[in-house]
């Protein structure tokens, strides 16, 4: 595979997170509560990538690793009950604005971890990004915005925590095949989460029936696609782009509110909206670039 088709996977993840909030949003609307909806969400996304996982390639693994994959499953655990604590005390469009700064925490931990400086490409598009998401969000037309401390941190550990689980799906045992991989730290998550929000809701059948339909697309789109996207694409384009190009969330999220939900979208939530990917377009071709040019400088020395 070329080098925009690994890129497009990984946009492609983020375009899953993205549909999560409208599903939500009407899980919430027919009255089931926060345990059930994560739970169920968890629930379904583990059966929904282990039933994949049952029909594709495995390879032999060794304690060590399969310690590393379940771990590798508690920061995109995290993330989602960090999410859903800030939402708590913020209302939608500050909360996904911490998330977002996941978008410069990646390029930052890339720089210190592995001592990689963005380059002026890289801050321009993260600079796009940044603006994007803010316009996007609405914060800018609201009035009267009350910021919780609270709920900044919860948004805060959020994005930390989105961040890791990035860098783990590039780093983490990349020889074993990406559905096995996926559905490893897809388990870690739900493990992570049933301590957190234990799953008692499964001992009603009732329950569960009503909440399947909620519980499979978020699970489809919240737990067993973005892992096994991840694992496909991050190897081959790194933390730092990754982190960009999982910035399509926000706008998928804003359409589909729109479209779905019927919540009013002005101008400059728009404006937001293509400016964020306007800085994806950005930084994807700026990396395409220099892949293409160090290909054609070995090509020479040969």
């Amino acid at each position: 595979m070329k080098t925009w088709q690994y890129a497009l996977i990984v946009f492609l993840g983020g375009c899953s997170y993205g549909v999560l909030s409208t599903f939500v949003k009407l899980a919430y609307g027919a009255g089931f509560s926060v345990t059930e909806v994560i739970g169920g969400q968890y629930f379904f996304g583990v059966l929904l990538i282990w039933m994949i996982f049952l029909f594709t390639k495995k390879q032999k693994m060794k304690f060590n690793q399969l310690g590393k994959l379940l771990l590798s499953g508690l920061p995109f655990g995290l993330t989602g009950v960090f999410y859903y604590q800030a939402l708590q005390s913020l209302n939608a469009s500050l909360a996904i604005i911490f998330l977002f700064q996941f978008v410069w925490i990646g390029t930052f931990l890339e720089w210190v971890l592995f001592r990689k400086k963005p380059d002026i490409n890289k801050l321009i598009s993260i600079a796009i990004l940044v603006i994007g998401s803010i316009l996007a969000a609405g914060i800018v037309v609201e009035k009267g915005v009350n910021i919780s401390w609270q709920g900044s941190v919860w948004g805060l550990l959020s994005a930390i925590t989105f961040t890791s689980s990035i860098f783990l799906s590039g780093s983490v045992e990349k020889n074993l095949p990406p559905v096995q991989r996926s559905t490893l730290i897809a388990t870690g998550a739900f493990l992570t989460v049933s301590v957190i929000f234990p799953p008692v809701f499964l001992a009603n059948i009732p329950v569960v029936m009503g909440v399947a339909p909620y519980g499979l697309l978020l699970g489809l789109f919240g737990v067993a696609l973005p892992p096994l996207l991840f694992s496909i694409g991050m190897p081959h384009v790194g933390p730092s782009l990754g982190t960009i190009l999982s910035a399509s969330e926000l706008p998928v999220a804003v359409t589909m509110a729109s479209i779905i939900l019927a919540e009013h979208v002005g101008l400059s939530q728009w404006l937001g909206v293509v400016l964020i990917l306007g800085g994806i377009v950005f930084g994807n071709v700026e990396r395409s670039k220099t892949s293409s040019n160090t290909v054609t400088i070995n090509k020479l020395a040969e």
